[in-house]
């Protein structure tokens, strides 16, 4: 199948494409510029000149190909409802240029918001704003294959991935690794690898309408990750209030506080797939660090 991938150089979107291209799928990379380009190149991947602000060259990347996965998106926090509305922009461009062909298409969304307090499963359906109606224009598409992968808070390989980096960078820059209350509250995570081979398998056999859980620790306890991380720089822990926390981490902070468990049992059961990477905490204490600044 040849695939037009999206983000092509994310975090997420070149772990997409090694395994892509270990499954005999043949690739056209989105770039949006002459640097990402050439870094496409030279690892073999055909180009598409395309931008998110530019929903017509996403469109038309997806008409050249059998199917599409989209990992692309605008990682500046302190602009996250414009940027989503960018990429839905991108996405309905996408969607009406699929529509009819029966072809695949799979997005990228989250977990994040889906059941504050409790275990967010499969079925449970976005409020019907930012990524969660991008996600239900996705699914509601008609004559395509469409379906979204949801990624946890932290998506992780090393110490790199979600938003793993804002918590290390916080740590090193005040000396103190800091948790949220009690830090009783719990955060789900998934290893980029596994959650790569979900995209695959969403994008060979995924049904039509269906949504997948990249997640390979369902809840791990916050005050579990402040201690990772503070193992890892050698600094200590301590408790700060959810204020403190919206002044330290920023846009993080918002969800530091949160419990947002969640569960990829539905996806297990239906994609055949079993999470394998390394768990959150051992990457977090001991994994390489790439772009954490």
């Amino acid at each position: 199948m040849r695939v037009f991938l999206t983000g092509a150089n994310g975090f997420i979107g070149t772990a997409v494409a090694e395994e892509l291209r270990a499954a005999g799928h043949e690739i056209l990379g989105q770039a949006r510029n002459d640097a990402a380009a050439a870094t496409l190149e030279s690892r073999g991947i055909a180009v598409h000149r395309g931008d998110l602000n530019d929903p017509a060259s996403f469109a038309a990347g997806a008409r050249l190909c059998d199917g599409v996965i989209h990992t692309a998106f605008i990682h500046d926090f302190t602009k996250f409802a414009e940027n989503m509305a960018i990429e839905q922009k991108a996405v309905v461009a996408m969607v009406e240029a699929l529509q009819g062909s029966g072809k695949p298409l799979v997005v990228t969304s989250g977990t994040g918001l889906l059941a504050a307090g409790r275990m967010a499963v499969e079925t449970d359906t976005m409020q019907r704003e930012g990524r969660g109606e991008t996600e239900a224009i996705v699914l509601a598409a008609s004559g395509i294959r469409s379906s979204s992968v949801r990624l946890p808070p932290i998506t992780h390989e090393g110490a790199d991935g979600g938003f793993g980096p804002l918590l290390i960078q916080g740590a090193r820059d005040k000396g103190v690794s800091n948790y949220v209350g009690e830090g009783a509250n719990h955060w789900p995570a998934g290893h980029r690898r596994d959650a790569a081979r979900i995209f695959r398998l969403a994008l060979e056999k995924g049904e039509a309408g269906g949504v997948y859980h990249a997640i390979g620790d369902e809840g791990v306890p916050t005050r579990d990750i402040a201690a990772a991380i503070g193992r890892r720089l050698g600094v200590p822990t301590a408790s700060i209030t959810a204020e403190q926390a919206m002044e330290q981490f920023g846009f993080v902070g918002m969800f530091f506080s949160l419990d947002i468990p969640a569960s990829s049992a539905i996806t297990q059961a239906k994609l055949g797939w079993r999470p394998e990477g390394a768990g959150l905490l051992q990457d977090l204490e001991f994994g390489a660090e790439r772009n954490a600044a």
